[in-house]
């Protein structure tokens, strides 16, 4: 049970509970009490297609004591388990201490083949296929939901099979990434362009970075002002900066989509991207194993 700010709280869960206990072993006592037992049995005066009718029988015995039965272990389970405000029960049971205790128990057990499989270097870990099947199931419990079953991504999340990594692909940034998570900012240039002009000029230069069909005179003035705005993060050739997770704009891979529209989007609005860190979560002996997992994915090519 969470801890209250305020007393008050504890009282007002607590009395509710129990006068609701309380209420309703009076009503079931209320509602069967009062009845004689005759050969005769009372109509309740309800009747349908002439001659069925509603009668006020007691509940059977079985029935009534059923009732009971499930008060009584209401009452008891609250003495046991929290329910009752902030009282923790006699038990001391909670959900975080049950959690604590299951991964303690799987820690044990499993601990040691996850520090066995941290001593071996990733690239040796990608030769092992019971390593990998090891890994596969990581990612897939911990990293499927962002880049997909396959881990070919989505727009927004990267396609961790094509080999073209933000951050740097090879074993130790990956590591890096998994442990540390990233984050990425593009801010919008839309105003320092100098309008949606300037932004078509800039987005028909990035598509001649990347040997596409263009605008040719818009692209010249585009280079002008990708120079001035674009050049500090994604270099003066467009190759990209892993370093600052800056993407490479002339290999024609597109994060959040490579058409004329989604260009010039992104220019108009920039992009935020971030990676969740996994160290505290996970822990490093896990995320060395499925960071020789995900490393794996993309030498497949």
């Amino acid at each position: 049970m969470a801890d209250f700010n305020s007393e008050f709280w504890h009282w007002y869960i607590a009395i509710i509970t129990v006068i609701s206990i309380l209420a309703c072993v009076w009503l079931v006592r209320w509602m069967t009490s009062g009845y004689e037992k005759t050969d005769e049995v009372e109509s309740t005066g309800h009747v349908w297609d002439g001659d069925l009718s509603e009668l006020n029988n007691p509940l059977p015995r079985w029935w009534l004591g059923l009732f009971y039965i499930t008060l009584a272990f209401g009452g008891f389970y609250l003495l046991l388990y929290p329910g009752l405000g902030s009282f923790e029960g006699f038990l001391k049971w909670t959900s975080k201490g049950q959690y604590e205790q299951e991964v303690t128990l799987m820690e044990a057990e499993v601990g040691p083949l996850f520090a066995k499989y941290q001593q071996t270097p990733i690239l040796d870990l990608i030769k092992d296929p019971d390593a990998l099947k090891v890994g596969e199931r990581l990612y897939l419990n911990y990293c499927s939901t962002c880049h997909g079953s396959d881990a070919r991504g989505a727009r927004g999340y990267p396609n961790l099979r094509d080999g073209d990594w933000l951050w740097g692909g090879d074993p130790s940034n990956i590591k890096t990434t998994i442990l540390n998570g990233r984050i990425a900012a593009m801010p919008g240039w839309e105003a320092a362009l100098g309008g949606q002009s300037g932004v078509d000029e800039v987005t028909q230069y990035i598509l001649r970075l990347s040997d596409r069909a263009t605008i040719d005179e818009l692209a010249d003035k585009g280079k002008a002002k990708y120079d001035i705005f674009c050049v500090a993060c994604h270099g003066p050739e467009g190759k990209g900066n892993v370093a600052m997770g800056a993407p490479n704009l002339t290999d024609d891979i597109w994060l959040y989509g490579g058409s004329i529209t989604r260009i010039s989007e992104s220019l108009v609005k920039g992009r935020n991207g971030q990676m969740p860190a996994f160290s505290e979560f996970l822990g490093e002996a896990k995320v060395h194993l499925l960071a020789a997992y995900v490393y794996g994915l993309s030498q497949e090519n």
